[in-house]
Order: C-alpha cells, then structure tokens, then sequence
C-alpha cells in the first residue's frame, strides 16, 4: 500500500491523470502559518510554500497547520488538541523555534525510547507517531529549519532574535538540524535539509541591515556579517529590513517570495523521490 501511495503520488505530482485528489497535511511553525496570513507580513509576501506547490499542482490539496512561534516540543504537548486529519502525506517544518527557545535537544534514544516531550527527539517521536496512527500508509516528509540571521518582527520591533550564527543556551541550530536528519534516517523519510542548502546560505537571507552607525549616529545598510553586534534600538530606530533589504528573508528569519519558490522547489524534489 505504501508503494502504491508513493507512486500515485508522484504520479500527481508529475502532472499526470489520477481519480483522486492527494490531501497533504503541513505542520509547522510561522514559516508554515503566514502562507495563509500574509497580512501578517505587512504583505511582504505573496504566496508561501504550500500555495506555490497546490498552484503548479492542483490535485494536491494543502491543511496548513502551522502554528505561530511553536517548537516541536509545544506541538508534542498539545498534539491532541490540534484537530490533526488523516492525509495521504504530512510534512514536518520544525525546529527554528526549539532553538530559539532554548528547548532541549535530548538524544536519539529519546527518539527511540518514547520518552515524551521533554526533549526534541522526544517530540518527534509523538509527532511522527500521530502521523502513524492517523495514516500509517501516508507518505512522511521531514523539513530542517533554514539558517536565520538578525530576526526583528515587522510588527513588534521589540520582537527580536539573533541569528544562527551564534549558539543559544549552549545549543547550535545545526544540531536541532542533524537531530531532523538522524530521526529522516532512522525512519527512512526524505528530509529537505534547507540548513546546509548553499542557495540558502546565512549571507544570502538579506541584502542588509539599516542601522545607525555608532560613530556617526547615521543610518548606513550592513551587510552580513558586519552587521553582527551594532545595536538596534527598537523604541527609536527605523525598521532595520526596509522592502529593498529583502534577499531570501523579508526580515532575517521568514522567506521572501523567492525563499518561498526555493523551498517549494526542495519540498517537490522531495516528494518526488529525488536525494
């Protein structure tokens, strides 16, 4: 059956002729959410990932789950209360705010041993068995975070967060991203690794970043990485990322219309069995 699931899938994907439609569930953080909100963008963005994919492909049919500003370990917590439907494939986009938030990364054996949402290997584990339970026949992909640089919320400039560059409570991003990897491995899912994507690299996110220069008090565009370290003052200073900063982020951390194609493009390899 699950053969059979993964060819008609690609079948779909392919632009081919099939009796049905593919459902496609999508769990995720912002990155996810602001397909279905980009209002919340100050329209910044046109069109997210999961719009992009149902456009070029309109067999398949997209739930955005994405929840606002959660980690796999609020998801894992809250697993039951999501309203989570059966779909013929489930996509995970987490992981961005687990670092940032300083959850614990735990170890495979959290994964492997079901020792709850204590951990991020822990919450996987609940994540992906809820996948099973609803359909244990759908096809499961798996999505890294993306590299992130200075995050300032275009609506709260007082919203903020350094980028991945650096640690945060003695953790890297990249190991929340080796941990979605072993999990893809273990498993046998594909995983769109976006981290160590080269299209996504940290000095492709913006163009720069407006601030006041120290010495002068002028307001002169930093690009990565020279902006790292000069303060932003978020009752005073202009908003650091104005339209023409946009790279692949509009803001440090959420895609722009082109970030947003480049993970579309992954997701559908992905999907379309490709490494």
């Amino acid at each position: 059956m699950k053969k059979l699931l993964y060819l008609v899938s690609i079948f779909l994907v392919c632009g081919g002729s099939a009796p049905r439609s593919i459902s496609w569930l999508a769990l995720g953080d912002s990155i996810t959410y602001l397909n279905d909100h980009t209002d919340e963008t100050q329209h910044r963005i046109s069109k997210g990932y999961l719009t992009l994919i149902t456009e070029r492909h309109p067999r398949i049919q997209y739930i955005n789950q994405g929840h606002n500003g959660w980690s796999s370990v609020q998801i894992a917590q809250k697993i039951e209360s999501l309203g989570l439907v059966k779909a013929d494939v489930f996509t995970v986009f987490l992981g961005t705010n687990d670092w940032w938030q300083g959850k614990p990364l735990g170890t495979l054996a959290d994964y492997e041993q079901h020792t709850g949402a204590e951990t991020i290997y822990g919450s996987f584990r609940i994540i992906l068995d809820k996948f099973k339970q609803l359909n244990e026949s759908a096809r499961v992909i798996l999505i890294t975070p993306m590299q992130r640089v200075d995050f300032v919320y275009i609506n709260n400039f007082k919203n903020q967060a350094y980028g991945s560059y650096q640690e945060k409570n003695g953790q890297r991003l990249e190991q929340v991203v080796e941990a979605i990897n072993q999990i893809g491995k273990l498993e046998k899912y594909p995983v769109v690794d976006l981290y160590h994507d080269s299209d996504l690299a940290l000095k492709k996110l913006v163009r720069f970043k407006r601030l006041k220069d120290p010495q002068t008090g002028q307001y002169r565009d930093y690009p990565y990485p020279d902006f790292i370290g000069v303060p932003f003052n978020p009752d005073t200073d202009d908003y650091p990322y104005p339209k023409e900063a946009a790279a692949l982020t509009y803001d440090g951390l959420h895609p722009s219309d082109a970030g947003y194609q480049i993970i579309a493009d992954r997701l559908l390899g992905k999907w379309r069995g490709r490494k």
